[in-house]
Parts: C-alpha cells; sequence; structure tokens
C-alpha cells in the first residue's frame, strides 16, 4: 500500500503522469517539453538558444541546425517536476546527422556522437550563467564512426566523486564495458540508481558499468558546492545533455525502488 501511494504522488505532481500497469511512469508525454527546463551555458534559465531543444516524431531532439557553431554552448534539459533517489530509469537515445562544427570522428573533437543522461542533477535554477554542467553523475553515450571502439554508458563525474571496485575513481570519466554502437539506430539503455550506495548502468540486458560511494567533489565543481565536498549525493534531478552532436531520446519512463 505505501509503494502505491507513492508513486500515486507523483503522479499528482508530474505534468506527465503516463503510468503503465508495470508501474513506470513516463517522463516525457511524446508531444510537448512540459515538465521540462533547460539550461544552456552562458545563457539563463529555460533560453532555449536557436531551438537547441525541441520535440520531433515522439522524441525529445536535440539540433544544431541554426547555429553558426558550437562554442561549449553545453546544454541540459531537466525534469524538474520531480527529485529521485532509488529508481530504475529507461530510455532510448540516438545520435544522427552531423557535430554542430561538422566534425567527422572522434580524433577530430572528442565530444564527436558524445551526449549522457545526468543522474542526481542539481537545481538548474541555481546554475551559474556560465557553467558547463550540473553537478551530477554522467551516464555518458558515445558513439563510433566506423572504424574505432569507442563505448558507450561510460561514467563520467561533474562535480562528484565515485567509487569503482571499491577505490575512487581518479580519472573525470572512466569507460565501461559495452560493445560500439557505429550506426544511427535507436539503442535501449537502463539506469539502476540506489541513492548514493550504488548505480548500475545496463545495456541489452548486460551490465556494462557499475559505481559507488558517489559524493560532491572532483572535477567541475561548481563555487556553490564547494562548503559540501565529501558530502553524499543522495537525490537529484535528471536531465539529458546537449553537448555538441544531434541527438534524440524517447520512451524516458521511472520506476521508483525501495530501499
Amino acid at each position: 500500500m505505501r509503494h502505491i501511494i507513492h508513486i500515486s504522488l507523483i503522479c499528482i505532481l508530474s505534468i506527465n503522469c503516463d503510468r503503465d500497469n508495470q508501474g513506470w511512469t513516463y517522463l516525457f508525454d511524446g508531444e510537448s517539453l512540459n515538465g521540462w527546463e533547460m539550461k544552456i551555458t552562458g545563457y539563463k534559465l529555460n533560453n532555449n538558444y536557436r531551438n537547441t531543444f525541441s520535440v520531433k516524431d515522439g522524441a525529445i531532439r536535440v539540433s544544431y541546425k541554426d547555429y553558426d557553431s558550437f562554442d561549449e554552448r553545453f546544454g541540459h534539459i531537466f525534469f524538474t517536476k520531480n527529485k529521485f533517489k532509488n529508481y530504475h530509469l529507461k530510455m532510448d537515445y540516438r545520435f544522427y546527422g552531423e557535430h554542430a562544427n561538422s566534425f567527422k570522428n572522434e580524433d577530430e573533437a572528442w565530444n564527436y556522437k558524445n551526449s549522457g543522461v545526468m543522474l542526481h542533477s542539481e537545481d538548474p535554477s541555481k546554475m551559474f550563467l556560465d557553467q558547463e554542467f550540473p553537478v551530477s553523475i554522467e551516464a555518458q553515450f558515445l558513439g563510433g564512426s566506423g572504424v574505432k571502439d569507442r563505448p558507450t554508458l561510460n561514467m563520467c563525474s561533474p562535480g562528484t566523486e565515485v567509487d569503482i571496485n571499491g577505490s575512487q575513481a581518479t580519472k573525470h570519466c572512466i569507460p565501461s564495458n559495452s560493445k560500439t554502437y557505429h550506426n544511427e539506430d535507436w539503442i535501449s539503455v537502463e539506469f539502476i540508481v540506489y541513492s548514493d550506495s550504488i548505480v548500475h548502468h545496463v545495456i541489452d540486458r548486460d551490465t556494462v558499468m557499475t559505481y559507488s560511494n558517489i559524493k560532491i567533489g572532483g572535477e567541475y565543481l561548481s563555487d556553490n558546492f564547494k562548503d559540501r565536498i565529501g558530502e553524499p549525493l543522495k537525490e537529484g534531478y535528471i536531465s539529458l545533455q546537449s553537448e555538441g552532436h544531434p541527438i534524440e531520446f524517447k520512451n524516458i519512463r521511472v520506476k521508483e525502488l525501495w530501499e
């Protein structure tokens, strides 16, 4: 009963509450950006610079067709109706088209076919105007150019620190064990999150990345978090990234879990 009441309360508070009979709540209605807020580096909250974020064919689309160049205008679109603590997140994504600066492969630009979903994100309304990334854990999406191995569902840690295999990670980004996806097909991914305790990245029913002991600290830590270094990061918002390469996201759904 407690489980049912809690999920129902989330539905009441959320604009988008298309919950199926298995307890999944859809965060994106497939038609609008209701319930989502965007923050792009150098611009105020909800300034959708040159239509970076839009909806097309049932997906949240990141596009740079109206950009002259990317110029490190890192963007994130946040589902802000709820914070999440213990949850199972599923979504589909696909890279498409050309990089904003027309780079052809990962040798020309680190952000070629590079994006992600940010877990435990900070409140976008409290981000600084020129802040590049929210304090969060990034499940990094990468795509290949047809030649080199380039795993997806990696872990990056803007303003955070994590343990991997019992030891604190010493690099900002740690590669997963996934295979490389070179084309523009839709890819289905999952994330199982238990507060600051442990997170699993899953693709094709295979757990390709696990980390634990999530806390505030490390690289890209914004000034308003520096008095919280070492504090466990137990919950936050879910956000999707725009990092220079066109990408689409759909079927974004979450199920609350219990400790």
